[in-house]
């Protein structure tokens, strides 16, 4: 997969840095994420109505279908790139498609069709902070974090032999 991290050190700092954190510290911090900036974030994920919503939400309605377990592990296994047949497809999302992907899963956190972060569930004082600066971030930046962050999840494509 060619994937091109942002130049800016600033945006590498915190993907390295959320990248870090346990994989249910990652998801909590993405859920916190959506519900403080999901009004600003809202306008550019679906902007990817360029490309092609129909296939993010496709992805978003394989995962609405399955049990909240499922739903969880799922998400789960794009951080920690397992090889999935959700992974794969994943995999072959562009950025924009990657992002519009997540931001819809947050949406459904949101209604109750995904499965919700506990309602007492706090991040840690290094996902914390990590908010904190995310929150300090130009626009543009944020998207660009968000992108760095999104898009090396999932699992390499398969040939068709191969799936």
């Amino acid at each position: 997969m060619t994937y091109t991290q942002t130049s800016d050190p600033t945006i590498r700092e915190c993907v390295q840095s959320w990248q870090k954190l346990d994989v249910d510290q990652q998801l909590a911090l993405f859920w916190f994420i959506y519900q403080e900036m999901g009004g600003s974030v809202t306008p550019a994920a679906p902007g990817a109505s360029t490309v092609s919503p129909e296939i993010a939400e496709g992805l978003f309605n394989q995962v609405k279908g399955l049990s909240q377990e499922q739903q969880l592990q799922i998400q789960r296994d794009l951080i920690n790139k397992a090889d999935t047949q959700i992974g794969r497809e994943y995999g072959s999302l562009s950025d924009t498609t990657k992002l519009l992907f997540w931001y819809r899963l947050s949406q459904g956190m949101d209604s109750n069709v995904i499965i919700p972060a506990p309602a007492d569930y706090h991040l840690t004082s290094q996902a914390e902070t990590l908010l904190n600066k995310i929150k300090e971030l130009s626009f543009e930046q944020q998207m660009n974090l968000f992108r760095d962050y999104v898009s090396p999840m999932g699992a390499e494509p398969k040939a068709g032999a191969e799936i």
